[in-house]
């Protein structure tokens, strides 16, 4: 299990813009099904997870 965690480190590191902009795309659905009821709540969420990938998040808010 530690050789796919590797991995997909590797790949989320390589891959940190798309990685955060799918974490946004994600972030905005969950926000549409919940009617924006949990808005901050997703967004601290989404901005804890993309500081947590790659180099940080590279996504312009």
């Amino acid at each position: 299990m530690s050789d796919f965690m590797d991995k997909a480190k590797d790949m989320a590191d390589k891959h940190d813009k798309q990685v955060d902009q799918g974490m946004d795309k994600a972030g905005d659905m969950a926000d549409k099904r919940t009617g924006g009821k949990y808005d901050e709540q997703i967004d601290k969420g989404v901005d804890a997870a993309q500081a947590r990938t790659g180099e940080g998040d590279t996504s312009p808010r």
